[in-house]
């Protein structure tokens, strides 16, 4: 039942996505039905993630690196114009996280097709992830622990996503839409308010579809990996990436930063394998030069710190909250590499954050036009992202919290049904990668 749902729930998104990922699931059983029954266990492999990555590579960036090509050599390639199967990023992870656990352990396999099928299309997360492993998905098809108080939980934490979106994200979103839409109108009050809004917006964007997607797994009995921990009160951009998309951070450092050999070969090596995952991280997300950019911007932040005794500087209260303002800092401008439609919108809305201080009359109008609601959702946002409710739980106790938090998140999905209705169709940010 669950696999049909899944299948009419990536058809209603795009259908057209189908066969690619009924491929990717049959490629990636049969690599681990054969690989104990070889003897090239290693070629199996080797053969199985090229075709994962050709497949990836063929839908996403084909016709970036053509349209790279005929820029740098005057060529004209025409473009194959393919349509990028929904989710591909996501479910050929998966795909090839399954054979490569297969390949070390053999005990990791799947026993029949389905749990293989079930686990790259499940319909929580085969849009914007987050990423699971099989040996963690595969706990739910065993033994699924579903009953009152478990469903009450995922609804809640669905409600919870809900609400991130419609009440906060949303809200931002007008605020950005806005600033980057001024172009030589901006000055550095929009500039710097649009960057702002735009690192809430995302956060509360991509950390709701997972708090859904956990609460939907919840539903079902089966355990979705959290994705997100409070990334904003980091202090320095290596711990912000063991905070932010933890499912896509460790991939990366499981599959690729380990086997490359991490920082077991010296300082230059640990950073040349940081700069190597961030640049390829960043064009995981997209095939576009803005991607590739804001990758190699956190790789060289990464590699920086490595090269720097960080924890020399971080022992006191001021190191502490001088990384923070770094990290803060350095977040929010990479962040508008990632939201820019190009590079040179990029560079506009980086200007006008730094030497814009010319008052715009453009600016001006749109600052007046901002809602109070507007204004409200930011400061929530700014409270929100602060880890204000585990502080709360330490803190109060008893059953009366425990029932508060459930009326609490039936009054917020009231409020997610009253915005949404009023609102136009706002699809997820990752929803595209």
């Amino acid at each position: 039942m669950l696999i049909a749902v899944s299948l009419v729930f990536y058809a209603c998104g795009q259908w057209q996505g189908i066969p690619c990922l009924l491929l990717s699931a049959a490629v990636s059983y049969a690599a681990g039905f054969f690989m104990p029954r070889v003897r090239g266990r290693k070629v199996l492999l080797t053969v199985t993630l090229a075709f994962h990555l050709l497949l990836l590579g063929t839908f996403k960036y084909l016709d970036f690196f053509t349209g790279s090509l005929n820029h740098i050599l005057k060529m004209e390639i025409p473009a194959a114009g393919l349509l990028a199967p929904l989710g591909v990023s996501f479910f050929t992870f998966k795909s090839m996280s399954y054979v490569i656990d297969v390949y070390r352990d053999e005990n990791a396999r799947a026993r029949c097709f389905s749990n293989v099928l079930l686990y790259i299309s499940f319909f929580p997360q085969v849009v914007s992830g987050p990423i699971s492993r099989f040996g963690q998905f595969a706990q739910g098809l065993g033994n699924p622990r579903t009953g009152i108080e478990q469903t009450a939980k995922g609804f809640r934490r669905f409600i919870v996503g809900f609400a991130k979106k419609a009440l906060i994200s949303e809200m931002a979103a007008t605020v950005v839409n806005t600033a980057f839409a001024l172009g030589d109108g901006l000055d550095v009050r929009m500039a710097w308010l649009g960057a702002i809004a735009y690192t809430l917006q995302i956060y509360f964007d991509f950390s709701g579809y997972s708090d859904m997607a956990i609460g939907l797994g919840m539903l079902f009995g089966f355990q979705t990996p959290e994705n997100f921990d409070y990334p904003y009160i980091s202090a320095s951009i290596t711990e912000f990436w063991r905070r932010w998309h933890l499912s896509l951070s460790l991939w990366f450092r499981d599959y690729l930063y380990i086997p490359l050999g991490g920082g077991r070969r010296g300082t230059v090596r640990k950073c040349w394998n940081k700069a190597v995952v961030f640049l390829l991280c960043g064009l995981w997300h997209g095939a576009s030069w803005t991607f590739v950019l804001w990758g190699a911007w956190h790789g060289l932040l990464s590699a920086v710190e490595s090269a720097l005794p960080m924890e020399k500087f971080q022992k006191n209260c001021l190191g502490r909250c001088l990384g923070h303002a770094y990290t803060l800092l350095a977040v929010c401008v990479g962040f508008v590499m990632f939201r820019a439609a190009s590079v040179a919108e990029a560079l506009t809305v980086l200007r006008a954050m730094f030497t814009g201080f010319t008052v715009s009359p453009a600016s001006t109008l749109a600052l007046q036009r901002i809602s109070p609601a507007v204004w409200c959702a930011l400061g929530m946002g700014i409270l929100g992202s602060l880890p204000v409710g585990p502080w709360l739980k330490r803190r109060l106790s008893g059953g009366w919290l425990e029932f508060s938090s459930f009326a609490g998140a039936a009054a917020l999905f009231v409020l997610c049904l009253l915005a949404s209705a009023g609102s136009s169709f706002q699809p997820f940010i990752y929803a595209q990668f």
